[in-house]
């Protein structure tokens, strides 16, 4: 078995309908991706596993879908008008454009060196850079310009008319719609701490990203949950420790393999400003260990700037004791839905002899069935593959495919990974009876309808 590279992982994705390059017909747009008919279907499989896991089973949880636009002034209240920045660099040779400290620490690792680079000013990053005397590498070139920050919220304007439009921005992250909403779920659901208010949904950086692939996209697509408690009654380490394993618990649920993951703690120079503690679930990509999942103790940051810059009281009433009113504190579980995606491409990418397969967790198959009729030019085998297909579509996600001869068949459902095909021959006609292969074995056996619903069922559970 050979190491899955990213361009293995790329081409098939393309090839196969998972993920194809933004705005391709017009030579792309850099960083953007769009999700085909089979990509789509695995991401939503990913966020209906994500949501069934964190909102659905359980009765702390309340969930929202805010707006992507929401007034400027909760961006200046949040800190991200003045504080989400990153520090970019231009070639003035070839215009390459990237992030300064993505440049150090590339360069660094190839030469088995270590710099620290977190909490640099722009003017200390570029000394670093001149010292190392660190090359372009599109060019070759060591002609830069001077390091400088730039916000990475989009901006946009609001209104009709060129003269009255007002300055909006892209949320640059989904959790702002749930503080802002934190009084109007008090008021509408009555919750007691503790207690979480959960949502999926895009978000948008302007950031200089290292080209790979889905990994870190200008728009991309995350799930999160603030989780709001009590201080003086909730511990926030144990808490913290919780959430940690339930983390855990979720990302070996999605069939990650558990050395393929780690935790790693953020150094006081490289963790968010809202944040007093904040540690990342690492995955280890074909391109190394980055961080797929995100954990941060935000205290009472967010609700408290919110009620200063409002004026709205966001405190909670302690309903034993209707005196005490306060601010509750925050943890706050991050899953980048894109780097779950990629992550379960990656490992799930199987090559065995000349077969190559995606050995996806079955219920997160885009399809768990395809039907075959044997053959196309024979009405009986093909109205009775019809009407298996009917049976199987009504209990679970299945395909049709009468494409080419049975062993292509075969090949092209196990690079999209569906975990079992179901053919339907001349002995179909004779005794009720088809074959069922499964995807991982490759081994086949003949059963009746009603048992191959009974397998599939057993299987998908």
């Amino acid at each position: 078995m050979s190491k899955t590279t990213m361009n293995d992982v790329v081409a098939l994705a393309k090839r196969r309908g998972f993920v194809f390059p933004g705005s391709e017909i017009y030579g792309g747009l850099a960083n953007t991706y769009d999700f085909g008919p089979l990509g789509v279907e695995l991401l939503r499989n990913i966020l209906n596993q994500w949501w069934d896991f964190f909102v659905t089973q359980r009765n702390d949880m309340y969930g929202l879908d805010t707006s992507i636009l929401m007034s400027p002034k909760v961006w200046d209240a949040s800190g991200h008008t003045a504080s989400f920045t990153d520090a970019l660099i231009d070639c003035k040779s070839c215009k390459t454009r990237t992030r300064a400290d993505h440049l150090i620490e590339d360069f660094t690792e190839k030469k088995g060196q270590e710099e620290k680079v977190e909490g640099k000013t722009p003017e200390e990053l570029t000394e670093m850079i001149n010292d190392l005397e660190i090359p372009c590498a599109s060019c070759g070139k060591r002609d830069w310009t001077e390091v400088r920050s730039f916000n990475l919220l989009f901006e946009t304007n609001i209104g009709i008319v060129e003269k009255s439009q007002s300055l909006a921005y892209l949320r640059g992250e989904i959790a702002q719609g749930m503080f802002v909403n934190f009084k109007n779920v008090l008021n509408t659901m009555r919750p007691k701490l503790p207690f979480g208010i959960a949502q999926t949904g895009k978000a948008f950086r302007n950031e200089i990203t290292l080209g790979n692939f889905i990994f870190r996209t200008l728009e991309f697509n995350l799930a999160e949950f603030e989780y709001f408690f009590d201080p003086e009654k909730e511990n926030w380490e144990e808490l913290f420790a919780k959430w940690q394993s339930v983390m855990m618990e979720f990302a070996m649920s999605m069939g990650l393999a558990e050395d393929k993951l780690r935790w790693r703690t953020h150094t006081d120079d490289e963790r968010s400003h809202y944040s007093t503690r904040t540690e990342d679930i690492d995955y280890e990509f074909p391109f190394g260990f980055k961080e797929m999942f995100g954990l941060a103790y935000r205290t009472d940051f967010d609700l408290k700037n919110h009620m200063d810059k409002s004026g709205v009281d966001l405190r909670y009433t302690d309903p034993y004791d209707p005196q005490r009113k306060f601010i509750p504190h925050v943890i706050e579980p991050t899953f980048g839905i894109n780097r779950i995606f990629l992550a379960i491409l990656a490992q799930s990418y199987t090559t065995e002899g000349d077969r190559t397969y995606l050995k996806l967790p079955n219920k997160l198959a885009p399809y768990k069935v395809a039907v075959f009729p044997l053959v196309k030019n024979k009405p009986e085998i093909v109205g009775k593959a019809q009407d298996v297909f009917e049976v199987l579509s009504k209990k679970t996600a299945t395909t049709w495919d009468d494409r080419g001869n049975i062993g292509k068949r075969y090949m092209a459902q196990d690079e999209i990974g569906t975990p079992f095909c179901v053919t339907v021959d001349y002995q179909t006609l004779e005794d009720g009876t088809v074959t069922l292969r499964d995807r991982d074995n490759t081994e086949q056996e003949r059963l009746t309808i009603e048992e191959v619903e009974a397998r599939i069922a057993s299987m998908l559970s």
